[in-house]
């Protein structure tokens, strides 16, 4: 018979665990300086809520690190301000398109190849590919470039590559500076044979 349920047998379904109750004088456990110590950064209000990394103050480890060359050149990539990261799309992904198809940034969105429009497509040339299509990128490598060229497609990038300063080196004028010093030799050679005629 099942046991009926009244006020003296009423019981939670769970046991209930009270609150941890700080700052209620000493019988409590937890008064006086309520778990958090005798004074200190940690003993006040707000003193949890540093950011990231913050050592107190002292030099944080990631100042007191040497640093890597070039993490701020124009060259860095993807570190700094001058971002050069684009999402990669290989020429064998090119296979969902119908021959004649028109590829762009917005089509290979359409086709889940990419997520968004908002970082650069670079198109790479790892795959094969039988279609002629007109391929319309921000960048793409010199062996997907071949590969759409011998299908008989085209290629249109929509951002004109960066192209690179060459640095000029100034030659020494080491092979000038060696002909009067030769010369200069040769001249007293030549004066000493005389005085010792």
């Amino acid at each position: 018979m099942a046991k009926s349920l009244n006020l003296s047998n009423i019981q939670p379904a769970q046991e209930r665990v009270d609150r941890k109750r700080v700052g209620r004088g000493p019988g409590s456990g937890t008064g006086r300086y309520s778990g958090r110590g005798i004074k200190g950064q940690k003993s006040r209000a707000g003193s949890h809520k540093m950011r990231a990394g913050f050592e107190g103050g002292q030099m944080p480890i990631y100042m007191r690190l040497g640093k890597n060359r070039g993490s701020t050149s124009k060259d860095a990539m993807p570190v700094g301000p001058f971002r050069t990261e684009t999402v990669p799309v290989n020429i064998r992904d090119l296979d969902r398109f119908d021959a004649g198809a028109e590829v762009t940034p917005e089509s290979l969105v359409e086709k889940r190849l990419i997520k968004n429009t908002k970082i650069d497509v670079k198109l790479l040339g790892t795959g094969e590919i039988s279609k002629k299509l007109t391929v319309r990128v921000h960048a793409i490598s010199a062996t997907a470039r071949e590969k759409i060229e011998k299908a008989g497609g085209t290629v249109e990038l929509l951002r004109e590559p960066k192209v690179k300063k060459a640095r000029h080196h100034a030659a020494k004028p080491a092979a000038a500076n060696e002909e009067p010093e030769a010369e200069a030799a040769e001249e007293t050679s030549a004066e000493g044979t005389e005085a010792e005629e």
